[in-house]
């Protein structure tokens, strides 16, 4: 995840939009104790300890992007909807099922009562899981991520290579811009749900950087760690959609990472332990979450 770090500092050291404020950051890791938060700590996930639950949670992350377009439906509803569904039938995500899905289909199985936001793209992803898992890896994500050799390094390798959905990545001033939002989160929510064990056993789980979404950006700019020049602060105010690939978007994404990674380095220099920074950003997210007047930027994008 070298070039997730690198590429991103490369940005912030470049942004003109967001701003990462050093000082902002000595404030917030003296002031704030980043708690161990359990993966799956609000219940809304799928776990069986077996395969099955590696193959829910590949079809969680293919679709685990851009809620905001319906102002009803949130993560919660897609985690608890693939667990209804799997639950009510434990071949619904199977690869052949997966390849031929539609839209409609996808809104009946998560019981929603309208179109959900790009759709069409929702079910693209999934049918380009389906086809890939069977073409490639026998159907099953859990050979997948067998096949990485305990390293998230690797499997974030793999599903960017094998699936093109996962390829989040952007050009900055002429300068490819890496940030494998789900891809990464996929190798998390692996780890998490297992505890480091089993299929979820990575020796190098430390070397994944946090996941640059909505939530976060906007949490850290209301603890002060970023800062955003008065033209971006008055758009997102204002609602107005900020374009996927623009210089303010790919900034609040890369500006988000490299803070992370410096609060990160901070916590550890401070406290002497190694704080991951997936540690840091379930904190974050879930601390946005239950935020209800935090504003974020908004981008139609699949990526997040």
């Amino acid at each position: 995840m070298e070039e997730v770090r690198a590429s991103s500092a490369w940005v912030a050291s470049r942004s003109s939009h967001v701003t990462v404020d050093s000082s902002g950051i000595e404030k917030v890791v003296e002031k704030i104790k980043i708690p161990k938060v359990e993966w799956d700590f609000e219940g809304i996930h799928y776990f069986d300890n077996g395969p099955l639950t590696v193959q829910y949670l590949f079809v969680l992350d293919a679709l685990n992007f851009c809620f905001w377009p319906d102002k009803d439906l949130h993560y919660d509803h897609l985690a608890l909807g693939l667990k209804a569904a799997l639950q009510n039938d434990k071949c619904v995500f199977e690869a052949d099922h997966l390849k031929k899905l539609t839209g409609p289909q996808l809104r009946e199985l998560l019981k929603w009562p309208r179109p959900l936001p790009l759709e069409d793209e929702r079910a693209r992803l999934l049918n380009e899981v389906g086809l890939v898992l069977e073409k490639d890896f026998e159907g099953k994500a859990s050979n997948l991520v067998e096949s990485c050799g305990k390293s998230a390094v690797k499997l974030v390798a793999l599903v960017t290579r094998h699936f093109p959905g996962f390829r989040d990545h952007s050009v900055y001033k002429g300068h490819q811009v890496f940030l494998y939002k789900r891809a990464q989160i996929f190798a998390a929510d692996v780890w998490g749900a297992f505890k480091g064990q089993g299929y979820g056993k990575f020796d190098d789980i430390s070397s994944i950087t946090m996941f640059a979404d909505y939530i976060i950006p906007a949490v850290l700019q209301q603890l002060g760690v970023l800062k955003y020049s008065s033209a971006l602060a008055n758009n997102i105010k204002a609602n107005i959609e900020i374009g996927s690939g623009s210089e303010e978007e790919v900034e609040l994404r890369a500006c988000t990472v490299y803070a992370v990674e410096k609060m990160r380095e901070l916590i550890s220099i401070k406290s002497g332990k190694e704080v991951l920074s997936v540690e840091i950003d379930l904190w974050l997210w879930s601390l946005g979450v239950q935020w209800p007047s935090l504003q974020h930027h908004r981008t139609l994008s699949i990526y997040y």
